[in-house]
């Protein structure tokens, strides 16, 4: 039988306020306690603002937020409960994390393959984003996959409702708005919760969203660069090439002017990504041919840099800004 993440959260939310109440009642307590030890009563309240309790607390909206928490760094919303849930989601694809597994499955050192027996990770540690539905198995079609499994493929499209609508329930379909969110906005939540230091890695064209794909830092290797370039950059430049002379034919054929004209438009957004990606491709053939090594006890800043120098000492930014 599926399962709803609506309800899911729900119960959440009802945990972390009943954990809520009880620290802050406890804190009242203990403090009536030690008011009537040292005899302060017409000193002290007992009383403890809810702004001051150090425990998580979750509201639908931050409009709903009521004004005795202003202030409080323990606020989370639905929206920062969803967006969790998908980092989680990106870590099981990668193996980061595993459904058989608690905490941190993977971080390094000797892969075991028996740990991921519920869900798989992808298998050559690179996940595209991409603003349509062009490459099967690009980060939606991986969190389709992950949601069946975690809640049940009769629960599948009313989750991917609710989660379309904790991220703003902007831009189309709920895949279309989960897809804006993977492509516009999921790694700078990412970089913000792991403080600037971030652990999957955005391969990123530029302001046209040509290309972006993702990648799991520990399991990074010197063949992933070349891998990312030949297997993904140079297939969705083939990809967009047929779909330029595609919408070509629909606007040269096409009796409807609307349709014609819908055409050009996308011919020209394909276009602009097309030149992106070709000179993306530029950039990060130095990088693949360098075959670049990390050391993780070198830190993140140390080997993001590193992944973007080549053999010549020149830096050549293909990844997101941290």
């Amino acid at each position: 039988m599926g399962r709803l993440i609506s309800d899911r959260f729900a119960a959440w939310q009802a945990e972390c306020e009943a954990r809520f109440q009880r620290l802050k009642a406890s804190e009242e307590a203990l403090n009536r306690i030690f008011i009537d030890v040292y005899g302060l009563q017409d000193e002290l309240t007992a009383e403890v603002a809810d702004r001051d309790v150090t425990v998580h607390r979750i509201f639908s909206k931050k409009e709903g937020v009521p004004e005795s928490m202003r202030g409080s760094a323990y606020i989370r919303t639905l929206r920062d409960e969803i967006v969790s849930l998908l980092s989680y989601a990106v870590g099981c694809m990668f193996g980061r994390y595993s459904l058989d597994t608690e905490g941190v499955a993977y971080a390094g050192g000797d892969w075991d393959e028996s740990r991921y027996v519920t869900f798989r990770p992808d298998g050559d540690n690179i996940l595209p984003l991409t603003d349509e539905a062009y490459l099967e198995e690009d980060v939606i079609t991986r969190l389709c996959q992950w949601l069946r499994v975690v809640y049940g493929e009769d629960t599948l499209e009313e989750n991917l409702e609710f989660i379309a609508r904790a991220l703003g329930n902007r831009g189309g379909t709920p895949r279309e708005i989960i897809r804006n969110y993977f492509l516009r906005d999921f790694y700078a939540d990412h970089c913000r919760t792991y403080q600037k230091r971030p652990v999957y890695w955005l391969f990123d064209s530029g302001k046209q969203n040509g290309f972006k794909a993702l990648i799991y830092l520990h399991r990074y290797t010197p063949d992933t660069t070349g891998k990312l370039r030949v297997d993904y950059l140079h297939r969705l430049q083939r990809v967009y090439a047929r779909e330029i002379e595609r919408m070509r034919d629909l606007a040269d054929n096409s009796g409807n002017p609307r349709e014609a004209a819908a055409s050009v438009k996308r011919r020209e957004k394909l276009q602009r990504q097309l030149l992106e990606c070709r000179e993306y491709d530029e950039k990060i053939a130095h990088l693949a041919l360098a075959r670049i090594e990390l050391d993780l006890d070198d830190g993140v800043k140390v080997n993001y840099e590193k992944l973007q120098t080549a053999a010549d000492g020149k830096i050549y930014p293909v990844l997101g800004r941290i």
